[in-house]
């Protein structure tokens, strides 16, 4: 996008009505960071993140978090606010994002997150909070036993080669006795309909996202991302959410002196690759209704 002039912007967007909120979803690196700030700049509104990665305090570069400058252009909230060991869920994000839907700015709602997007238009169920001892069971669990302690409604729905998927399935049913679908099943409203909003999803050509991708590590790595990671390995624990953002665990094996720096730099890059092949795959088949651009050509 950083390639496409102004006017080729607006004429590649829907009208956006001053009273309605923005939505922007998008695969990483896609550049809808960017929009978000030209839409705040130009038409007006708060920029709301929509990324689970960059609500972490200790993750500005790794995360690709906005820049101190990018943030005194536009405010910017719920980025960076939730320190490394605090837990942070969609159920979270939606109660703090609620306040912005009724403010005085409009608020301009960016990340990669699919599944802040479908809480916040088309609801969420209500499901209690998990208690910290069957968390603590679950994370010792190997993926077969968690697949084999859900039911299988829950399982019919869910990718079972995602470990947090199905941890969280097995969480809720060994926490409160129902199954995840039995849950979703009796889903409340939405918070926020979806015709009432300007809803834009990025879906650009798949070499240009793959070319981004690759130079973006290498441009982390040269504005602080060693750094960052290095300052919080004291405190590393893989089964916290903070520290599986992607970068971060190739990062801290190469600190152990486990893998070369380049090894590091190729792992993370990979991940990255197939985070937004998932990303591409959620938006196409959730987001079919949604205005589609693309900045690519």
């Amino acid at each position: 996008m950083a390639n496409t002039n102004t006017s080729q912007i607006w004429d590649r967007l829907p009208p956006i009505p001053a009273d309605k909120p923005v939505l922007i979803a998008g695969p990483t690196a896609s550049g809808k960071s960017e929009l978000a700030l030209r839409i705040a700049e130009t038409l007006g509104g708060v920029i709301v993140n929509a990324d689970a990665s960059q609500v972490y305090a200790c993750w500005r570069v790794i995360s690709a978090r906005p820049s101190a400058d990018d943030e005194a252009r536009a405010p910017h909230r719920l980025y960076g606010h939730i320190a490394y060991d605090q837990d942070y869920s969609t159920g979270h994000w939606l109660r703090e994002v609620k306040p912005f839907l009724s403010g005085p700015q409009r608020p301009i709602i960016v990340g990669g997150t699919g599944l802040y997007f479908s809480a916040l238009t088309e609801g969420m169920a209500d499901i209690p909070a998990t208690p910290s001892d069957i968390r603590t069971e679950a994370d010792q669990l190997t993926l077969p036993d968690l697949i084999r302690g859900v039911d299988r409604e829950t399982l019919a729905g869910i990718d079972t080669q995602n470990r947090a998927r199905v941890q969280r399935a097995w969480e809720v049913l060994r926490a409160t006795g129902r199954g995840l679908r039995d849950w979703q099943n009796d889903t409340p409203p939405p918070v926020l309909n979806i015709a009432d909003t300007v809803p834009i999803v990025f879906d650009v050509d798949k070499q240009w996202l793959l070319n981004r991708i690759n130079l973006r590590f290498d441009l982390m790595l040269d504005t602080g991302a060693l750094q960052e990671v290095k300052a919080m390995r004291a405190h590393y624990d893989a089964s916290l959410s903070a520290f599986k953002a992607i970068g971060v665990p190739e990062l801290m094996t190469y600190l152990d002196g486990n893998m070369t720096l380049e090894a590091a730099r190729e792992r993370a890059t990979i991940s990255t690759r197939q985070f937004a092949k998932r990303q591409r795959t959620w938006f196409r088949a959730r987001m079919k209704d949604w205005n589609s651009v693309d900045f690519s050509k």
